[in-house]
């Protein structure tokens, strides 16, 4: 016999009818297929009837929206659901339920329309990410194109390191994920301050060549706020384990503008300062350290001291200077071009 290109289960149907034809008994058949005896007497008679042990295409209801329909749906969703009426641009089932038969005049359930955005337009359901509403896309963009490029030939005329820097807050409330138990044994965890933090400031340091890339961090007494004086400490730290020409980029916050800031670049001209464009944390990578240890390495942690939580925090950002792959996921993921070699 002859067969075609077959899937796991067809090749079990086919070595089932050959064991039967070669004289195995039935019930040793399906102890080695790990199948049922009902299921090889139903294969050995589909054989019988047909001749062959192929699945067969299950019959399902016909497809309402046509190619071309499907084709105007997907244009009519990337308009935006605020060009429809509603208040914002998320599309929710409801929402595209009802566009549907706005449109075409045909009533799916929610359930059908989230597997026409699925496996017809290969849409996905994400969480939307909030922006402000004063971010200015267009000088992101400009920034992007003009201000990082000049960015990167300074550094390479200058021969300087490239270093990122941002501020967080670490809790002692821990972020909570989601875990495994018992049906109704909801689990818990205790914290001891719920409102309660540790301020910490981070910077990635790229070495001119762009081949080696470092993070340092600096750890505030508990429930301190940075401000100026305490920038100028962590940047003195930062000039003190960097030789030669450094460029600074972080953001506008005040802080980065106070005056003892303004003070210590008087008194360190090898330094400069650049700013990214107002309101794009996401272009700061930085901030992607900030996700990885809060949401990866630290999530449902619930330390019971400061202390706990300060140890574990040097611990991992200690850790961090040896993870070289970790930081360059970290700048890749901003979209930032640094070409590292």
């Amino acid at each position: 016999m002859a067969y075609r290109k077959e899937t796991a289960r067809e090749f079990r149907r086919r070595r089932a009818i050959e064991l039967i034809e070669q004289g195995e008994p039935r019930s040793t058949i399906a102890r080695i297929l790990g199948v049922s005896r009902e299921s090889i007497n139903t294969w050995h008679k589909q054989y019988l009837s047909s001749g062959n042990v192929e699945l067969k295409p299950q019959p399902g209801c016909p497809r309402r929206l046509s190619a071309e329909q499907l084709e105007t749906l997907r244009a009519l969703l990337l308009q935006g659901a605020t060009a429809h009426g509603w208040e914002n641009d998320l599309w929710t089932a409801k929402r595209v339920t009802e566009l549907i038969q706005r449109q075409f005049g045909i009533e799916f359930s929610s359930h059908h329309v989230r597997n026409i955005l699925t496996k017809y337009l290969g849409w996905t359901s994400q969480r939307p990410t909030c922006q402000l509403k004063e971010r200015d896309d267009g000088e992101i963009q400009r920034w992007l194109e003009q201000d990082f490029p000049r960015i990167l030939r300074t550094t390479q005329e200058k021969w300087a390191y490239l270093i990122f820097i941002d501020e967080s807050g670490f809790m002692l409330s821990p972020i909570v994920h989601r875990t495994y138990a018992p049906r109704g044994k909801t689990p818990v965890i205790k914290t001891s301050d719920p409102h309660g933090r540790i301020s910490v400031a981070g910077a990635i340091t790229v070495s001119p060549i762009r081949k080696h890339l470092g993070f340092l961090c600096y750890l505030l007494s508990d429930n301190a706020n940075f401000h100026g004086d305490s920038i100028v400490q962590f940047l003195n730290e930062i000039c003190h384990r960097m030789s030669g020409p450094i460029i600074l980029l972080w953001d506008g916050v005040s802080i980065h503008s106070s005056k003892p800031v303004e003070e210590f670049l008087e008194r360190h001209p090898r330094v400069a300062v650049e700013e990214f464009p107002a309101h794009a944390s996401e272009l700061n990578p930085v901030d992607k350290v900030w996700l990885y240890t809060k949401y990866d390495r630290l999530s449902n942690y619930a330390p019971a001291t400061w202390d706990e939580l300060r140890r574990r925090l040097i611990q991992e950002f200690l850790a961090l200077e040896h993870k070289s792959n970790v930081l360059t996921w970290c700048i890749m993921e901003t979209g930032l071009d640094l070409k590292l070699r």
